[in-house]
């Protein structure tokens, strides 16, 4: 594998800022500052900042099944070009993830076509107990659970089913929480109010509102104190769950975490007029004040990482009226520069950013060898320009959906090279596909 001297870089990571060299040698990182030796590639890194390459634990890349949307190619690809190095990749996909021949399946396919780190989660459904509990927690970054509405058979509704899971699975449990039957109830008034074909954007936050997420949560997290679970509680929407989680302690002792996402850290309920479906995400975006909350939680360290939750749909698919048009949007090509915009507005330090898109999921889903800068480490890495505006369009939008939340908002930082386990698969534009990403493993 080739070796890169990356010269003259800020480097942000551990909480600090340190100005100095990086050497990568053999997929890993081989020796940070001190180097003497001009070995290798020199990249010229004056100006801009390394950080460890961003780890989202939550994506769905639509394949099997679901290809017309997106598959592991083409938002892999994105998510290097955002600077998203390793992801975690939901099972509803078609068939579902329910099963290990299925989910060995989802791995078979991102080996020869993923150009980012990978790992799938596996799926529960009310029926699958036996094949949960075979699930390989060195090689599998957790178990899915949709406490709320979900596609396929992927809802576990069942009361004895949850808490059998909750007692007896040893890893880490990621849940979807909102409460079916409050957003049943919700749904039918509205319909009633609207008509089921006219209901607008702004009725989701409504319909999914905070009652049906925190009835959920809560049920969720009271298990998880009870059976003594790993629980993390992923893309929290509203202010009231927030006070559902702690920062007493540090994060490798938490089993309970907890999970923000990049469009309920940026846009609120006002945006439905302008965004309209476009914007439709289950759990929904809500008001400024949830928003708000959200931040201040994730800033005290009640909430642990920041993830994406992508969820690419068609054009035409987000163009049906309420109750077809689909729920979820595409993410990580913008997530670290969406983030880096609010550094620039003064919300958040770069220090924030790199500890809760990069350490912190290495840590919470423990991780060896990756999201820190470390001599030895893996080279998972990204080189930001701070100073390099550019605008999202169709012309430079990367998810097979050719469509984003983003469209027309200008960017002052962009990301420049991303490396992938040693591999530099993105530079400014161009992309090395010579090399696939590497599954990742975890300590359990």
């Amino acid at each position: 594998m080739k070796t890169y001297l990356i010269k003259n870089a800020q480097i942000v990571n551990e909480g600090k800022i340190l100005y100095g060299d990086v050497l990568l040698k053999g997929g890993r990182i081989e020796k940070i500052e001190g180097i003497i030796d001009d070995l290798g590639e020199e990249i010229d890194a004056t100006g801009q900042y390394l950080l460890p390459g961003a780890i989202d634990d939550q994506v769905h890349f639509r394949e099997p099944g679901l290809t017309h949307k997106g598959n592991i190619y083409t938002e892999s690809r994105a998510a290097v070009a955002g600077g998203i190095t390793s992801y975690m990749e939901m099972p509803n996909t078609q068939p579902p993830a329910l099963s290990q021949a299925l989910l060995a399946d989802k791995y078979a396919i991102a080996t020869e076509s993923s150009l980012a780190n990978y790992s799938f989660f596996m799926g529960t459904s009310n029926t699958n107990y036996e094949e949960v509990m075979k699930t390989d927690l060195g090689n599998v970054c957790g178990l899915k659970i949709f406490m709320g509405s979900s596609t396929g058979n992927l809802l576990v509704d069942d009361d004895n089913t949850l808490r059998k899971i909750f007692a007896n699975f040893p890893g880490l449990i990621a849940t979807h929480c909102e409460d079916e039957q409050t957003i049943k109830d919700n749904l039918a008034k509205y319909r009633n109010d609207y008509g089921a074909e006219e209901m607008p954007a702004k009725v989701h936050p409504l319909i999914r509102n905070s009652e049906a997420c925190y009835k959920s949560s809560a049920f969720a997290v009271g298990m998880a104190k009870e059976y003594g679970t790993r629980l993390h509680v992923l893309h929290i929407s509203t202010a009231i769950e927030t006070q559902l989680f702690d920062n007493t302690l540090p994060l490798e002792k938490k089993h309970i975490t907890a999970e923000a996402c990049i469009h309920h850290l940026w846009f609120t309920d006002e945006d439905y007029a302008e965004k309209g479906f476009f914007i439709k995400w289950n759990p929904a975006i809500k008001t400024a004040h949830d928003r708000t909350e959200i931040w201040n939680a994730l800033l005290d360290g009640r909430i642990d990482v920041i993830a994406t939750d992508h969820a690419p749909h068609t054009y035409e698919e987000k163009l049906k009226p309420y109750e077809q048009a689909s729920s979820g949007g595409p993410l990580v090509q913008h997530a670290l520069v969406a983030m880096m915009e609010k550094h620039r507005q003064g919300r958040i330090s770069l220090e924030h950013i790199v500890e809760k898109m990069c350490h912190n999921p290495a840590i919470l889903f423990r991780i060896p060898e990756r999201g820190f800068i470390r001599e030895g480490y893996k080279a998972d890495l990204v080189l930001v320009n701070p100073n390099q505006p550019w605008t999202v369009s169709n012309q430079n939008i990367l998810y097979k959906c050719k469509w984003s939340p983003f469209e027309g908002q200008q960017f002052h930082a962009a990301v420049t090279h991303t490396w992938v386990s040693g591999h530099l698969a993105y530079r400014n534009g161009a992309f090395d596909e010579s090399r696939w990403g590497e599954r990742l493993r975890f300590r359990n």
